[in-house]
């Protein structure tokens, strides 16, 4: 099988055409590895890690069975365990001093009274009053049939 190299290739105006795809690419990976951070996907991640380096600093004394369960019976946490958890703790002591707030400020709105308004303001129109137009609708202009 024959391997499609692609080139940067330059036009006559010199411009690269290869930057826009590069700089498109990035802009992508950009965009996924901020979506990550945002969602909380990087405690995903080193727990994850986490979780491999424990399995296999384990099983190197243990069977691999044992392993597992040191791994995932919350008795042995690694150091990577303890910051994952004490971060997604601050986050989520954060998300709810923003909730607490929000509903502060919500709640701390001064009452309104809504009242209807008085009758002598009430306009009544008749029913016949919507079709009583006396003028028509405009007609298109005539179109042009070339015969």
């Amino acid at each position: 099988m024959h391997r499609i190299r692609r080139q940067f290739s330059i036009d006559a105006r010199g411009s690269d055409h290869s930057l826009f795809a590069v700089s498109s690419r990035l802009l992508k990976w950009l965009t996924v590895v901020t979506l990550t951070f945002v969602l909380g996907g990087h405690w995903a991640i080193l727990q994850s890690v986490a979780w491999v380096t424990m399995v296999a600093g384990y099983s190197q004394a243990d069977p691999f069975k044992e392993a597992l369960v040191k791994t995932f019976d919350g008795k042995h946490p690694c150091p990577i365990c303890k910051f994952v958890a004490q971060g997604k703790k601050s986050e989520q002591k954060q998300e709810t001093q923003k909730l607490q707030t929000k509903l502060d400020f919500f709640l701390a709105s001064s009452p309104v009274g809504i009242f209807p308004p008085a009758r002598d303001t009430l306009q009544f129109f008749p029913p016949h009053s919507a079709g009583a137009r006396s003028e028509t609708p405009p007609t298109p202009p005539p179109r042009n049939l070339h015969g």
